[in-house]
């Protein structure tokens, strides 16, 4: 019994080493030390060591779960981190990383990849942590092989200790090209799903020889379970930020819409107050080009251009014609290129001619819109533009007969009454007079009306033609802007004279008597249907000038020869005058003058120079042979009442303004 009692005790002495030892949280190398003490005491008897060897297993057993339960405790505490970690604002790829480097230090693997499924089928390598080759990522793993694969396609972890000698599952080359340059052994592979579909797999691998045991796979597969969900949200919320952005970029476009339709509207009001304060055609013309940052151009029916904004150069002809087409047809603007526009000019079923616009940008539906408004206010214009010709046409036909016929009101009352129509009584003015053929004056009429009140002249009808008064000190090229205009648009020619410029309104009534001759002079002549100034008649026209300006016709005939003799003595009008007199034979002309002959060429060569090549065709030189015999007349008369010999510079016969005719 006394021994029994020391067996319990000393039984009770080994339970309470191991309890010691065990709430020591001794290693496992104490216990089987302390296994080996006993065995090697003599006085232990095997009882003893017995009882020994079962407390000492129970502790160990109680040493592993409580091992157990710490390392499960460690898991869930990092996965505690790594979910925690995970709820970051990271995008796609910062997740990746953070889940392979995650999984690799939370169960101790050598490496840690993920892979994504494709649509098509199959999967790749996204992303990897602790590889040492460049293989890896963006490999591609083919539908059934590998572990990967398996473990979607089952929904559930899949692991070999070996895998290039574990046959349990479907060989890659190419997986085992890679997992052979690695140098890796143990793998697994968990799915990643979301809901039940799966969208990937989270693998780890060792370079050794592992087997993994199930808290390990459990944990691997929570890793797997919170990464899906963080892909999830870290797709959603790119989606979210996409979908953001893009709202952003069609807000931003919408609000510049918004703006630029709130700026046409201005603009739309702004042409209808140019319209209300009387703007011509070139103002609406240059308002528009500002408004949609471009040039306009505004072209008749006839194809004439007849405004323009104050920048860039002329529409060819050709893409005039094809502009009217194309916008005729389709009743509003029309897109003839990337940056090249027409609209109608029109209203109703009244086509008054075409608006072109050659835009730096290319241009919306909202530019577009508002430049088939601008095309509406040039026809507007337009449209304004006749009815004012035409309500003030009685009183403007009224003092232009007055001016034809010569009144007796006084000058100062008639001048005053041209300013108040718009006349400006200080420019020197021509007469043009047209006579239309074959009986077409009413149309005529009708276009003088406009095109005089265009020009900021006068019009009327008098004896059986159309007469206009026009600003213009050029009344050749007033003629033949006349001439081109009227032809073009009535397809029939017209007979256009004229005379000027008057400086005065008192010479109005000599101007036009003398434009009325040129045009009996022109028609005549067989120029029926052409257009012509009494300057350009010749001596014609000179005869047929009141003021028989003759130092003007010897100027316009051979002036820059006389400057050129006064200039250098060269003689050559005495050349001139023996060359003609010698019947246009150059040796008989160096006889005449006593030269050489080739001193004659030279002299007749420089001749070309000075007035043209053609001057020896008759027509040139009836007029410059009339034109030596005017000059050697006049110098003769001015000999026998004692005048200079050198010529006298032409006066101006019409420049002397009286302040009656302000």
């Amino acid at each position: 019994m006394i021994w029994h009692e020391a067996s319990a005790a000393d039984g009770d002495a080994d339970a309470l080493t191991v309890l010691a030892l065990l709430a020591q949280e001794a290693p496992r190398e104490h216990f089987d030390e302390l296994l080996r003490t006993a065995r090697s005491s003599p006085s232990a008897t095997p009882r003893q060591l017995a009882a020994l060897e079962r407390a000492v297993e129970l502790g160990l057993t109680v040493h592993a779960s409580a091992d157990q339960r710490r390392r499960r405790e460690s898991g869930m505490a990092a996965l505690v981190d790594t979910a925690r970690d995970m709820t970051s604002p990271y995008d796609l790829d910062g997740l990746f990383s953070v889940i392979t480097g995650r999984a690799r230090r939370l169960l101790g693997f050598d490496m840690a990849y993920i892979s994504l499924r494709k649509p098509e089928g199959g999967s790749y390598v996204h992303s990897s942590d602790g590889e040492t080759t460049m293989f890896n990522v963006g490999l591609q793993i083919d539908v059934g092989h590998g572990l990967g694969e398996t473990a979607q396609d089952k929904r559930a972890p899949f692991w070999t200790a070996d895998y290039l000698n574990d046959t349990a599952f479907a060989h890659s080359p190419r997986i085992d090209e890679v997992v052979r340059a690695e140098g890796l052994h143990a793998i697994l592979a968990v799915p990643l799903c979301h809901g039940s579909s799966p969208v990937g797999a989270l693998y780890g691998a060792d370079r050794k020889l592992r087997h993994f045991t199930p808290d390990e796979v459990s944990l691997m597969r929570s890793l797997a379970d919170l990464a899906a969900v963080a892909l999830e949200k870290a797709r959603l919320m790119e989606g979210t930020k996409t979908e953001l952005a893009q709202l952003s970029v069609r807000s931003t476009r919408e609000r510049a819409v918004l703006d630029r339709t709130r700026a046409l509207a201005a603009g739309r009001d702004r042409l209808a107050g140019m319209l209300l304060d009387g703007a011509d055609l070139a103002e609406v013309a240059a308002a528009t080009g500002e408004m949609l940052d471009g040039t306009v151009h505004v072209h008749d029916a006839s194809g004439r251009p007849i405004g323009r904004g104050p920048a860039g150069t002329p529409v060819p002809e050709e893409t005039v014609a094809r502009g009217t087409l194309a916008a005729l047809a389709a009743r509003g603007p029309v897109a003839l290129g990337d940056t090249l526009w027409a609209t109608p000019v029109g209203t109703g079923t009244e086509e008054l001619g075409v608006l072109l616009f050659e835009a730096r940008t290319p241009l919306g539906p909202e530019e577009a819109a508002f430049l088939g408004h601008a095309g509406r206010s040039a026809a507007l214009v337009l449209r304004l533009q006749r009815g004012a010709a035409v309500t003030g046409g009685p009183v403007r036909d009224e003092i232009f007969e007055d001016l034809l016929v010569g009144t007796t009101r006084a000058p100062r009352r008639l001048a005053e009454r041209a300013r108040r129509l718009g006349i400006d009584t200080a420019r020197p003015h021509s007469v043009v007079v047209v006579r239309p053929e074959a009986s077409e004056q009413g149309r005529a009429t009708a276009w003088a009306s406009l095109y005089a009140h265009r020009s900021s002249g006068l019009k009327t009808v008098h004896g059986g033609c159309v007469v206009l008064l026009l600003p213009d000190p050029d009344p050749s090229a007033a003629a033949a802007a006349v001439h081109r205009e009227l032809s073009g648009l009535l397809g029939q020619p017209v007979s256009v004279a004229s005379a000027g410029p008057a400086r005065v309104l008192s010479e109005i009534k000599e101007v036009y008597e003398e434009a009325q001759r040129s045009l009996e002079a022109l028609i005549a002549l067989g120029g029926t249907g052409t257009a012509a100034a009494t300057g350009d008649l010749g001596f014609l026209g000179m005869l047929l000038s009141d003021d028989l300006d003759v130092d003007r016709y010897i100027d316009s005939t051979f002036g820059t020869v006389i400057e050129y003799d006064e200039q250098r003595d060269a003689e050559l009008v005495r050349t001139l005058e023996a060359y003609f007199a010698s019947q246009a034979s150059p040796t008989r002309a160096a006889g005449i003058l006593h030269v050489h002959p080739n001193t004659v060429s030279r002299r007749l060569e420089r001749l070309t120079e000075l007035l043209g090549a053609d001057w020896q065709e008759p027509s040139r030189a009836l007029e410059i042979q009339l034109a030596l015999r005017l000059l050697h007349t006049r110098e003769l008369l001015r000999h026998r009442h004692g005048g200079s010999h050198r010529r006298v510079p032409r006066q101006t016969p019409r420049g002397q303004a009286d302040s009656a005719d302000g």
